[in-house]
This record gives structure tokens, C-alpha cells and sequence, in this order.
């Protein structure tokens, strides 16, 4: 019996422990570290961004208010995390336009060493009525907010919208019920010229191409379809791809392949089953493939990919069909074909619960490790989470 138990309790040890052995072997463990930027609270604080600075520290904003584009208070605020103090300082105001909602902001510092604030101005209290305003900064490295050199709006005409959203459908147009009338609603809306170039606007990062070409990845409520913002002169005037199409696609996060071709996945705002979408450019974001979905679970959700600087990617993401309690981390080493690695960051898909982990920002810091940020609801209140790992922790499983 004892000589049982021993055996028992030697396979236990190897099992919860031989990672950590090998991993302390190679010289250090899997890295996770865990905080909330700020205590929970009542407020509404939803979908951040993060950029690492050139010091090391961490920029962090996110739209916060008593809701979302119904409610006339809401700011774009932010944080940064200290390198040399190991901690976060206090939170200050981004953006604030009076009387309307600011919301869905995102960050991205260039090749220039430029930071961009982009992020939409609720019009009249319905997402299609966004407005995309951003900033350029320079000198953003002192506490508080960011100085602003620059701003603007972005205002977009997007590219063979009427072709692209009949290619999608038409097929549907003369149908009874709900499918032909949403066809028939969504093709006139194509051929508006104010709805069509109203309502764009953002949720993930920017990316910037060897080229120097920039694409602000944008979405539209009113189509159900993603877009790119193109700048070719650094960020002073836009225009606009064509749309990416399908039957709800939205909030697409863009990430570049090694022979220069574009993956963008996305949200699935459509019908089940519930996928991430996902389209393909070889222009470099001019013109997109229609939307398709892929095996990837989602609720209705955003999701966020990179591609890290050894090639693999990162997709951080809610692997659930109906809900948002389970956020989970993957890596594929073959482009995104296949993701051989997961791990949860947050909830359990297997424990239904009244929380929400969802709205992912990923980057990838100078050292080569992992910085997360995403909005944390639970019972108790909301904030927003950071989460420091590195691809040894997602492979440990």
C-alpha cells in the first residue's frame, strides 16, 4: 500500500512540477504577472489600449463614463505604469469632448517615434453616427496626459462600398422575411452617400507597414463591416480601402504575413454559428476578400492578433460562442493555419458566471515579453486588467 501511494505522489510531483523544472532549467520560469490599473468600481471603463513607450513605461487609456454612446460623460482616459517604480501612477483625462460620448479609443506609436490617440465622438447617441477624431503627440514621456501637437478627424469615402455590399447581398434581395428586407435595407444604405461615409471608426491597433504606410483598422455598426484608414504621408490625410464584407463582420484586427500579404480577423456580429471572421488583402489594405468564417470560437466579441518578432502569432481572444467569461491566450507558429498553444488568462469556459473578461489590447514589449491589457467586469464593479506574460507561459498550458 505504501510503496502505491509513494508511486502516486512521485507521477503528481512530475506532472505539476517537471514544467517548472525544464522551464528553471533553461534559466527562468514561465513569466505571469497580474494587476488591475485601478481598484474596481462602479463606473463604466471598457475597451483599452496599451503601447510601451521608448522608456519602457506603459501608456494604457480607455473610455470611462456612467455608459457607453448614450451617455453624454463619457472621457477617454488613461494611465501609465513606471519601469523604474514597478507600479501605476494615477489616472488623468485623454480626451474630453463636451456634451457627446468618447469612446473605443486606441494608441499606436510609429516609426517616427509619434504617439496617436484615435478614437470616435458619439454623435447622436447611435454608433452609425461616430465621428473619428485622433492626436499626435511628441512629447507624451512626462506624467500626465500626452502634449498634443496635433488633431484632427478622420473622415472616410469608402472604396466600391455599393459593389462590395452586393457582391455580399444581393443574392438575398427579392427574398421573403427578415432576409430580404435586411438585404434590401443594407444595399440602399450602400448607395447613401452620407450613411455610407458616416460611422467608422476604431477598436484595435494601428499597424504600420515597411513601406510607411499606416492602416487604422475600422468598423461600421451600420454595415456590419470592417475598413482600413490608409495615411501614406505619416498620418496627415487619409483614405479609405474598401470595405471588408461578409454577413457581420466587425472590429478587425490586422496582422502582416512574411510575403507582405494581410490577414485581418474579426468580430462576428452575424449569425451563427459564431465564428472569428477572417479576409485576406495582397495590396496592402486596399482591396479585402469577402469574410469568411474560420474554427475560431466567438461570442460577439473583439479579439486582438499580433505577430511577434520570431514569427509566431499571438491571438488573445473569448473562446466561447455565447458569452464572455473565458478569455484565452494563443500562439500559432505557421501563420495562423493552425494554433497549437492555448491558455486561459481569465474565467473558465466550463463556469458560467456574471463576469466579463473581454476587449483585448496585445503588444509585444521591446525584451520580447507579452503586455495584455482588457476590460474586467465582475459583480463587484469594472476596471481594466494588465496581464504581463511571455509565449514559454501560454505553451505551459
Amino acid at each position: 500500500m505504501w510503496s502505491v501511494a509513494i508511486a502516486t505522489i512521485r507521477l503528481t510531483l512530475m506532472r505539476n512540477f517537471l514544467p517548472l523544472f525544464f522551464a528553471l532549467a533553461c534559466g527562468a520560469a514561465p513569466l505571469y504577472q497580474a494587476e488591475l490599473i485601478f481598484p474596481l468600481e462602479s463606473w463604466h471603463n471598457h475597451s483599452s489600449s496599451v503601447v510601451e513607450l521608448p522608456n519602457g513605461d506603459l501608456l494604457v487609456c480607455w473610455f470611462h463614463g456612467s455608459g457607453e454612446r448614450t451617455a453624454d460623460d463619457v472621457k477617454i482616459e488613461g494611465a501609465r505604469w513606471s519601469k523604474r517604480t514597478g507600479k501605476w501612477g494615477e489616472r488623468f483625462v485623454m480626451a474630453d469632448t463636451p456634451g457627446f460620448p468618447d469612446t473605443n479609443p486606441t494608441m499606436f506609436i510609429d516609426s517616427r517615434q509619434r504617439l496617436f490617440l484615435l478614437w470616435p465622438v458619439i454623435i447622436a447617441h447611435q454608433w452609425e453616427t461616430a465621428l473619428m477624431k485622433y492626436r499626435i503627440s511628441i512629447d507624451y514621456l512626462s506624467a500626465g496626459p500626452p502634449k498634443w501637437e496635433h488633431q484632427d478627424n478622420i473622415i472616410l469615402i469608402p472604396k466600391d462600398i455599393e459593389a462590395k455590399t452586393r457582391e455580399v447581398y444581393e443574392k438575398d434581395l427579392g427574398k421573403e422575411g427578415r432576409a430580404g428586407e435586411y438585404a434590401k435595407k443594407i444595399i440602399e444604405r450602400s448607395e447613401d452617400m452620407y450613411f455610407s461615409r458616416m460611422g467608422w471608426f476604431t477598436r484595435t491597433h494601428p499597424l504600420q507597414l515597411p513601406s510607411g504606410r499606416i492602416l487604422v483598422p475600422m468598423y461600421s455598426d451600420g454595415f456590419s463591416f470592417g475598413i482600413m484608414a490608409i495615411s501614406d504621408d505619416g498620418g496627415y490625410t487619409w483614405s479609405a480601402s474598401q470595405p471588408i464584407a461578409g454577413r457581420g463582420c466587425i472590429q478587425p484586427s490586422v496582422v502582416r504575413k512574411k510575403d507582405g500579404s494581410l490577414v485581418a480577423y474579426l468580430r462576428d456580429n452575424g449569425p451563427p454559428p459564431k465564428r472569428a471572421h477572417i479576409s485576406y488583402s495582397k495590396d496592402d489594405g486596399v482591396s479585402w476578400t469577402a469574410a469568411v468564417d474560420t474554427e475560431i470560437f466567438n461570442p460577439g466579441t473583439s479579439l486582438e492578433v499580433i505577430a511577434l518578432r520570431n514569427g509566431h502569432w499571438l491571438m488573445v481572444y473569448n473562446d466561447l460562442e455565447d458569452g464572455r467569461y473565458s478569455l484565452v491566450a494563443a500562439l500559432s507558429d505557421d501563420e495562423g493555419s493552425t494554433w497549437k498553444w492555448r491558455r486561459h488568462l481569465d474565467g473558465d469556459p466550463a463556469n458560467k458566471v456574471n463576469s466579463q473578461y473581454h476587449y483585448p489590447s496585445v503588444i509585444q514589449a521591446k525584451d520580447g515579453t507579452i503586455q495584455i491589457t482588457y476590460s474586467y467586469f465582475v459583480p463587484e464593479g469594472k476596471s481594466i486588467k494588465h496581464v504581463h506574460i511571455d509565449e514559454e507561459w501560454v505553451k505551459a498550458q
